[in-house]
């Protein structure tokens, strides 16, 4: 029998999740507000930082110094095709390790899942070397296919738990049915995986979009996203509070508007299969 909340308590906990999400969300909304104020109001104590005149300055001088669409384009080739090149190869990777499970499936599942453990600068140096050899530094190919690889475990990951909340029998019925191996993938499994699918692919364009360390150093200038355009903001000469601030919003805005529309896909395919 479950056991009854009172309002108190739902009070308290609706309280609760207001204050830890206000908590998560303040340093986001602090850079808002930096973004419309000048270099000099910037760094004025925070009560003077809200009482200082509003201005776009920050904005204006930022698209003047930089070309935000072109670093905006990237971002968004980068990280739909690498999700996208990663959708297609581990799909029949999941599939087989859904339905078709061997002896050493979690064994397998368990490496590739490690690989993500690897630190980044510990391959640095051979990717680098790999990407000049081929001649594909500063190149969006070589940022597409590493964070592909890189993100291709978890994409795999998902889609095998998505799948294996699909009942056979059904995939079975189908093949009796005459259906073909490619017909079963395509007009059985993928149209019941939808929210699974929806949400894999949703989340590793987040992670695509915020990939620093490698756009940081395969990229100097053509194929530079949008973490490489805020990073153009730290320089010697100091920190430029008001221009980073609003280069941080115009990078990130674009991926929390997409967030923000598919919350509920996003919501709906992260617990799919979490409740019997």
């Amino acid at each position: 029998m479950a056991r009854a909340v009172t309002t108190q308590r739902k009070t308290i906990n609706t309280v609760i999740a207001w204050i830890v999400g206000f908590l998560i969300f303040f340093p986001i909304l602090w850079i808002f507000i930096l973004s419309f104020h000048t270099e000099g109001d910037a760094i004025k104590h925070p009560f003077e930082v809200l009482t200082s005149r509003w201005t776009f300055e920050s904005y204006a001088t930022v698209q003047e110094r930089s070309n935000y669409f072109r670093h905006f384009w990237n971002s968004v080739v980068i990280s739909v095709g690498s999700t996208v090149i990663g959708l297609i190869i581990a799909v029949p990777s999941a599939w087989a390790m859904a339905f078709v499970p061997g002896r050493r499936t979690k064994d397998v599942l368990m490496w590739m899942l490690s690989t993500k453990m690897l630190p980044p600068v510990g391959v640095l140096l051979p990717i680098y070397l790999i990407c000049q050899n081929l001649g594909l530094l500063d190149t969006r190919v070589a940022l597409v296919f590493i964070l592909m690889m890189i993100n291709l475990p978890i994409i795999i990951w998902m889609l095998y738990t998505y799948f294996r909340e699909i009942p056979g029998e059904i995939l079975e019925a189908a093949r009796m049915d005459g259906a073909s191996l490619r017909n079963e993938v395509i007009y059985v499994l993928l149209p019941m995986a939808v929210p699974g699918i929806a949400s894999t692919l949703l989340l590793n364009i987040i992670l695509a979009w915020n990939e620093a360390f490698w756009t940081l150093t395969l990229t100097a200038a053509k194929a530079a996203p949008l973490t490489a355009f805020i990073a153009s903001y730290s320089s010697p000469e100091g920190l430029f509070y008001a221009k980073l601030s609003a280069a941080s919003i115009m990078a990130i805005a674009p991926i929390l508007i997409m967030g923000w529309f598919s919350q509920k896909q996003l919501v709906r395919g992260l617990t799919f299969g979490a409740v019997k």
